[in-house]
């Protein structure tokens, strides 16, 4: 039987982030749900590297079409929810429904995962307290403050909660992911 796992993210979410993680689940026979705060096409971005750039640049990435609505998304109907980065955490965090959404996930034993910026998520979920979590490592300071452990490696998994730092971390993140869902 199929997995169901719901895919959070908005407009300004990380591009290749959020179709890595479609085309990955789909890949492994999985059922993959784009939620977002309405159903439509969202504008998504390309977060990059520079050389003699600080911070990472912003491009317009693909976009991707949200199937449900985060208010409508329901945690008994799905094994687990990932947390897409980019700048859509920055304004999602703030989404009382998505926080209820997670907390219900988490309070189930269900997977949490979160990756780059989506630790935002976590962190105002109150999920991050007392946790060796992992994240771009500028939003570090954040985990720092809720009360967690920031963990320089790619991918971290802390019970039932994996997180990872950013798109170069796809394979260490989806390789803990995967092993997670055969236990």
């Amino acid at each position: 039987m199929p997995r169901k796992i719901l895919i959070v993210t908005g407009d300004a979410g990380e591009s290749y982030e959020t179709l890595y993680a479609l085309h990955r689940f789909q890949e492994a026979g999985d059922q993959a749900v784009i939620a977002a705060p309405s159903v439509r096409r969202l504008h998504l971005v390309m977060h990059d590297f520079e050389p003699g750039w600080d911070t990472y640049v912003e491009r317009t990435g693909y976009g991707c079409d949200a199937q449900i609505t985060i208010a409508e998304a329901k945690s008994s109907d799905y094994d687990a929810i990932l947390l897409i980065g980019g700048r859509a955490p920055e304004y999602l965090r703030h989404n009382e429904d998505l926080l209820r959404l997670v907390n219900e996930f988490n309070d189930a034993g269900k997977w949490v995962w979160a990756i780059c910026h989506g630790i935002q998520i976590l962190v105002a979920a109150g999920l991050v307290q007392d946790r060796c979590v992992t994240c771009y490592e500028h939003v570090r300071f954040e985990v720092a403050q809720a009360g967690g452990t920031w963990d320089q490696r790619q991918a971290v998994r802390d019970g039932r909660i994996i997180t990872a730092q950013t798109w170069q971390s796809h394979p260490d993140f989806y390789r803990l992911i995967f092993n997670a869902l055969s236990e």
